[in-house]
């Protein structure tokens, strides 16, 4: 009796059936909350402390938060209107050839992301099991948890929603979480400081920019998981609401855990509380699923440009990369990381949205997406150039004012403009 193991199926970049389009509210909430927790998202919390105060660290964890996963669920009501990946989804919008781009920069956003996610779990892995293997330690983990988001990229989003995040891994982080977040707020020192007046090295609208980069940072993505939904309002609700309360959580837990501990390097401040240790590889453990999504979605993107691809083996070389990378690449880069992504990913959407919801008002075909697509739509190239320029002169010259909301809505309005001035040509 031989034993055969069968693969997996890849839908690749073509609609996905009626049969499969099964994940409703709570699929979408949990996943969307596992994947908006992190240890990434504790890291990017300590940024806005000690130039905010901690209540300004927290409005701005709420307010960011809204705003940017907002904009979030409506990017995934594409995908999950026409059962479609992401970048499929710009095709109608920006031309078949007039995707490419915004496919390299998403492959390029994706490694960088898998590789900080190797990295810092490497890293938490290490503090947990002590320096066993010496200098070597922190690769041997890197490499650990690279072939297990391997293996879940190679299962698909499915069988990873409803059998990992559902059963184990959404309930070990809650659990991690709310200790966490106990042990925290329960600090006198917290409290004390909670209204202390900031150093004022990082304006508001600055600190709302990090906090939105990080839904943002999804955009590219959303469609590859949302697309399996039943109906795209339950996709849209789960999402928001999943994503909301995860970013606003861990953003304003990152700043508290700074002033707590004194100590703005997470992992080591969430392993110096009573049993931090334990809650820490919650954590970890939850925090594979983030590079799966990373994995998952660069060998789905890739499929955009090269359809006959097989993702099996996009995923092994994206995974080979990110451990090279994990290993040289410094943390200190991640907030510069995080703006990079929202100039290119903030007006990219907002073409989408503007076009979609403004211009179209929804009326797409499936086929605009695919045999009827244009090659190129000049105006949607044009109007997503303008809003990333708007990016980029606001956080150089006046990042005070915040850069992310300028250059969205520069992008929305100027395309609307532009697009009924040449007819969507």
């Amino acid at each position: 009796m031989k034993l055969k193991i069968k693969a997996p199926p890849e839908w690749g970049i073509t609609p996905i059936p009626e049969n499969l389009r099964i994940l409703g509210i709570f699929d979408y909430f949990v996943l969307w909350f596992s994947l908006g927790v992190g240890l990434l998202v504790f890291q990017a919390g300590t940024f806005l402390v000690p130039g905010l105060s901690l209540f300004e660290a927290l409005i701005a964890s709420l307010v960011g938060s809204i705003i940017g996963s907002l904009f979030l669920s409506l990017a995934g009501v594409i995908g999950s209107r026409y059962g479609i990946p992401t970048m499929v989804s710009l095709r109608a919008t920006f031309g078949r050839i007039g995707t490419y781009l915004p496919t390299v920069l998403n492959v390029i956003q994706l490694v960088g992301w898998t590789a900080f996610e190797f990295m810092v779990m490497g890293n938490a892995a290490t503090v947990i099991s002590g320096n066993f293997l010496g200098e070597f330690t922190t690769v041997f983990w890197i490499v650990i948890v690279a072939i297990w988001c391997w293996l879940m990229a190679v299962f698909g989003p499915l069988a990873i929603i409803r059998q990992y995040l559902e059963k184990i891994s959404v309930w070990l982080v809650l659990i991690s979480t709310i200790w966490i977040s106990a042990v925290i707020f329960s600090n006198p020192n917290v409290f004390q400081q909670l209204w202390v007046k900031g150093e004022g090295t990082i304006p508001f609208l600055y600190a709302l920019d990090l906090v939105i980069a990080m839904p943002i940072s999804w955009m590219p993505l959303v469609s590859d998981y949302n697309r399996f939904a039943i109906k795209p309002s339950k996709s849209f609700l789960g999402t928001f609401l999943g994503y909301t309360v995860a970013n606003t959580w861990f953003y304003g837990l990152g700043s508290a855990l700074v002033i707590a501990t004194g100590q703005s390097d997470v992992v080591k401040a969430i392993s110096s509380i009573f049993f931090g240790f334990l809650a820490l590889l919650f954590i970890l453990v939850d925090e594979t699923d983030n590079a799966f999504a990373d994995i998952y979605s660069t060998a789905v993107s890739v499929q955009n440009i090269f359809p006959k691809l097989k993702q099996w083996k996009t995923s092994t070389i994206v995974t080979i990369i990110g451990i090279i990378l994990a290993a040289i690449v410094p943390l200190a880069e991640y907030e510069y990381f995080l703006l990079m992504i929202g100039a290119f990913f903030v007006p990219l959407f907002g073409v989408l949205i503007s076009d979609y919801f403004i211009v179209i008002r929804g009326h797409y075909e499936v086929d605009d997406f695919y045999e009827k697509a244009k090659l190129i739509r000049l105006d949607a190239i044009v109007s997503w150039i303008i809003g990333a320029i708007v990016y980029f002169l606001v956080v150089n010259f006046i990042p005070e004012i915040g850069s992310s909301l300028p250059s969205l809505f520069s992008a929305i309005l100027i395309h609307y403009f532009l697009a009924k001035l040449t007819g969507g040509r």
